[in-house]
């Protein structure tokens, strides 16, 4: 099996495709987008990631790796295509099974076909009948597909470290698709490689997001109790987790992602009796944002025409991936709520979106009322609040990530609000 085609080149087909290239595959990589396609076959990325660019330009310049609107006959198709959700939180497998009509007409006998997009249960069940459905030779059984399940599970930043060095579950509809797909990661994978059966794969993936989840939801909630409680949730944490059986994770203005603030969903939508803990985190987690913009109108409240500025567009440090960012939606909130009696100022370097005023650093905090920390950039952590003192309107700083210097915003006389915490005793 030398000849692979990826279908989807975002965040995690095209550095997929890149890897298997550049270990001896002869890949085609598959989009429906001509200006990725033609921005992949120059060498070129069209998505920030560290290292994907020099991996891309040598898979290229090997001969190995092209790009294409169509599919080609393969000996591996691997869709790696967004599943995002619909009106009421239900799974949208559109992508997905647009990806298999793409790649129907060329499945021959022996092919392996792995879906590595992230799925409600029995979704490769689902694509292996859809599949018999449309091709009678699959169904009498004269031509043979073997269907397999390979979740990624990187983190945007890290995906190309991650994607060799991390464990990786592999769930076959049979036995032997399980072992087909394993020789294909085999060649690229140090990590441990464990197989199962693919609905026991596909529930894998969505528990460890949901996990994640349900603990930023705790989090959270804890931030909200300590608030009242004039205390910080930041060092009730730290010493919380001096415990040797506990690991509460961070709160912050909302959950983002493609993948913690998605996946959950996915078991909350299909069973809705008994996902309870699931879809209450889901509902804390998707209520942060609001929360976030109360506070910043109640610390605008003695303002006329306010100027905020908001720091960060992406839902994580140093990416600029924007998918279903929480820093996104508090800024749409603000413009909403103010309308023109406010101008609401955005600065990310990471994101490139036309559709975003984004103002540089340089000139984003002249006459700001307030500064509002939303992503935790490492550029963000380097601004000068003296420098900044000078220019602003008003010295009110409020981070969300409790990421800043406190301690140098209040030397140079700004008033520090954090979130989880009294500012009292900040």
């Amino acid at each position: 099996m030398k000849s692979i085609c990826v279908v989807g080149l975002g965040y995690i087909g095209l550095p997929t495709a890149s890897l298997l290239a550049n270990n001896g595959f002869k890949v085609v990589g598959v989009d429906v987008n001509r200006k990725v396609v033609d921005a992949v076959n120059s060498g070129n990325v069209h998505i920030e990631e560290p290292g994907l660019r020099t991996l891309v330009e040598a898979a290229v310049h090997s001969k190995n790796l092209r790009a294409s609107s169509v599919p080609e006959p393969s000996d591996v198709f691997i869709i790696c295509v967004p599943t995002p959700f619909k009106e009421g939180k239900k799974p949208d497998l559109k992508y997905v099974f647009d990806a298999t009509d793409a790649i129907l007409p060329y499945l021959k006998n022996g092919n392996v076909v792995i879906l590595e997009s992230t799925v409600p249960p029995k979704t490769t069940e689902a694509i292996a009948q859809y599949v018999k459905e449309k091709r009678k030779d699959v169904l009498d059984g004269t031509t043979v597909i073997n269907f397999a399940h390979c979740p990624e599970r990187v983190l945007p930043g890290r995906i190309l470290k991650e994607l060799v060095e991390n464990d990786r579950v592999i769930g076959g509809l049979t036995e032997q698709a399980s072992i087909l797909a394993k020789e294909i990661y085999s060649a690229v994978v140090s990590g441990n490689i464990y197989t199962t059966d693919a609905t026991t794969a596909e529930m894998v993936k969505l528990s460890e997001n949901t996990f994640r989840d349900v603990n930023i939801a705790l989090a959270n909630e804890f931030a909200h109790i300590c608030e009242k409680l004039g205390i910080s949730v930041w060092e009730v944490i730290s010493l919380a987790n001096k415990h040797p059986r506990v690991n509460i994770l961070n709160p912050g203005p909302g959950v983002g992602g493609h993948c913690i603030a998605v996946d959950p969903w996915f078991i909350a939508s299909e069973f809705p009796k008994e996902a309870k803990i699931i879809t209450s985190a889901r509902e804390v987690n998707d209520s942060i944002p609001h929360r976030v913009v109360g506070k910043i109108i109640e610390l605008n409240s003695h303002i006329q025409n306010p100027i905020i500025v908001c720091l960060g567009a992406s839902y994580k440090a140093n990416v600029g991936d924007e998918r279903n960012s929480p820093a996104l939606e508090i800024y749409g909130l603000l413009k909403n709520h103010f309308n023109d009696k406010a101008e609401i100022r955005l600065n990310d370097t990471h994101v490139h979106n036309n559709s975003l005023n984004n103002v540089s650093l340089e000139s984003i905090f002249n006459d700001a009322s307030l500064i509002v920390l939303l992503t935790d950039h490492t550029e963000y952590f380097s601004i000068e609040p003296e420098k900044i003192s000078q220019v602003v309107k008003d010295k009110i700083v409020f981070d969300t990530r409790n990421y800043l210097n406190h301690k140098l915003w209040k030397s140079s006389g700004f008033e520090v609000h954090v979130i989880g915490s009294d500012s009292r005793n900040e």
